[in-house]
């Protein structure tokens, strides 16, 4: 399964820890797990912490169980981290595929990766879906930097 959540991403991966540490290790209900998440990280809403959530889940550090939400234990290991994001969140491998050895800015990936956009997204929002997939892109080029999947350059994202 792949996610399409993606948060905007933290200034390091040790937000990661972080918000994995918010999570119980006994499961409880997505309301519950929100909250703990905007009460003890600066995640500021619950509608973000749903998104943490989410994403949490593709990066395998929170399992979903039918009484809730749990964290995995373990501490974030960065190689499984950049492994699960490359797999289990939708657009990665994507965009990484995109990638050489010239840097493409956020345009110029969001032109090659449009044709892969999902046509129920492009029919749900006629009129925004171009704007929500270059966002979602640039998050993904960020979060691929910052898992060393890629690097951010002067002029742009490249392979790493």
């Amino acid at each position: 399964m792949r996610f399409k959540e993606i948060p905007a991403p933290p200034e390091s991966l040790d937000f990661l820890a972080e918000a994995q540490r918010a999570v119980p290790l006994v499961p409880e209900p997505e309301n519950d797990c929100c909250a703990r998440l905007t009460d003890r990280t600066s995640v500021s809403d619950r509608e973000t912490a749903r998104t943490w959530l989410t994403f949490l889940r593709a990066l395998e550090l929170v399992e979903e169980t039918d009484r809730g939400y749990a964290r995995v234990r373990g501490d974030p290991d960065p190689d499984e981290l950049a492994g699960a994001f490359r797999e289990r969140v939708f657009g990665a491998r994507e965009v990484l595929s995109l990638l050489g050895d010239h840097p493409l800015t956020v345009a110029e990936v969001f032109e090659q990766f449009e044709p892969t956009v999902p046509q129920w997204e492009r029919h749900r929002n006629p009129q925004t879906w171009r704007s929500q997939w270059k966002t979602r892109v640039e998050r993904l080029l960020e979060w691929a930097a910052l898992l060393g999947l890629a690097e951010r350059t002067g002029s742009g994202y490249e392979a790493a």
